[in-house]
């Protein structure tokens, strides 16, 4: 069925809601302009500075460019682990047999033994935190049998998180041919790492772990530089540079920045604070709609109500400059004629935002609430009212 403006194919009654959904967003006040400098220059191969809430980039430069992930590889390893965890298929108090492949492992290691177990907790936090190679391929081989099944699955899961210019080649990030990522792909794992599983997130800020009776520290220094930045993986390798996924939240708003190829250690822990401080002065995420909320209320035919809510099955949020919410623009277009019976979950239109003629939101919006159909002179009722409605409209 065409989807017509909401004040043209509405009924009055709706309209008027659909107006003060407008007020509700835009607000009263006459929109303003909002100065923003452009970004700082970057001293990095690529990078790019995204809201998790919203997805919406700030800041990039060939942020889709196949590079060297280095250890950044790890995020994916764990993520799997989490995913694992979440599912029940494992739990952090298993213990993992230490094969002579895993303790071999070369590179950043945890300094596990090989004959010996180790818990999955251990094994993470020294995957996270320590960034230890031995502990990646130990929970790989726990995982799936093998470091090569898992390669496998690390791979599904990148395509289906979006993914699309990754590939891996193994659990570490160890140099390998065809082993790849971007700053763009690397975020959208971060995201799913802090929105999928968040009971395991704290993992990612903590400074130090000791296992084997060596204290190890976590390589992001900006966990000692900048209290708001809780995560996430650091990586180098000759090839790859030194590289960083960083993430902080401040008061509502959370920026995940992502750097590869810079020169040092230094160097990426700088870069990444100077996106993380531009977005966090300029920028803030707002959730303009609750999931449940009811955004308007449609008038449906033959039904057994006459009314029904209409609104959004998740939150929806927008990062927008810092002081613009009263310039949003919103507007909610329905389809011009519901008829019963509606299902909870029925698509019914779609609910658009828009920033200075930028559309940030354009989503589903669905029906709330089911409405049976109604009885037999009911609907001939209605039937005969929706006649007469459409023929003066």
């Amino acid at each position: 069925m065409a989807l017509k403006s909401v004040f043209r194919s509405l009924s009055f009654v709706s309209a008027i809601f659909a107006f003060v959904l407008m007020l509700t967003v835009s607000g009263q006040a006459a929109s303003q302009t909002v100065l923003i400098p452009s970004p700082p220059q970057i001293a990095g191969s690529s990078y790019v500075l995204m809201d998790p809430k919203s997805g919406r980039i700030i800041m990039e430069e060939n942020s889709n460019e196949r590079l060297p992930p280095a250890s950044l590889t790890k995020m994916m390893t764990a993520y799997i682990v989490e995913r694992e965890l979440d599912e029940g298929r494992i739990s952090m108090s298993d213990m993992v047999p230490i094969s002579v492949n895993a303790w071999k492992t070369e590179g950043s290691r945890t300094f596990i033994k090989e004959g010996t177990s180790v818990s999955v907790e251990d094994l993470l936090k020294g995957v996270i935190i320590q960034s230890g190679n031995d502990a990646s391929v130990a929970l790989a081989e726990f995982v799936a049998g093998s470091e090569g099944a898992f390669v496998d699955i690390m791979n599904q899961q990148a395509q289906l998180l979006g993914m699309k210019d990754t590939h891996f080649q193994n659990a570490t990030g160890l140099p390998a041919a065809d082993h790849f990522s971007t700053a763009y792909d690397l975020a959208v794992l971060a995201r799913a790492i802090i929105n999928d599983y968040p009971e395991n997130y704290p993992i990612y800020a903590e400074k130090h772990f000791t296992y084997n009776n060596i204290r190890q520290p976590n390589r992001n220094s900006l966990l000692w530089r900048d209290e708001s930045v809780d995560g996430l993986k650091t990586g180098h390798t000759e090839e790859a540079g030194y590289c960083l996924v960083a993430s902080a939240k401040r008061n509502d708003t959370r920026f995940i920045a992502t750097v590869m190829g810079t020169s040092s250690s230094e160097a990426r822990s700088q870069e990444i604070q100077k996106m993380l401080n531009y977005g966090f002065r300029y920028y803030e995420s707002e959730r303009l709609f609750r999931a449940g909320q009811e955004l308007i209320e449609a008038k449906v035919w033959g039904g057994q109500s006459d009314k029904l809510s209409v609104g959004m099955l998740e939150d929806a949020y927008v990062t927008i400059p810092r002081g613009s919410r009263n310039s949003l623009e919103s507007s909610v277009d329905l389809d011009s004629v519901i008829k019963a019976p509606i299902r909870a979950g029925d698509e019914l239109g779609r609910v658009k935002v828009s920033f200075n003629g930028e559309v940030l939101i354009d989503q589903p919006v669905l029906a709330l609430t089911e409405v049976p159909e109604g009885g037999l002179f009911k609907r001939i009722w209605d039937a005969i009212k929706l006649f007469f409605v459409q023929l003066f409209q």
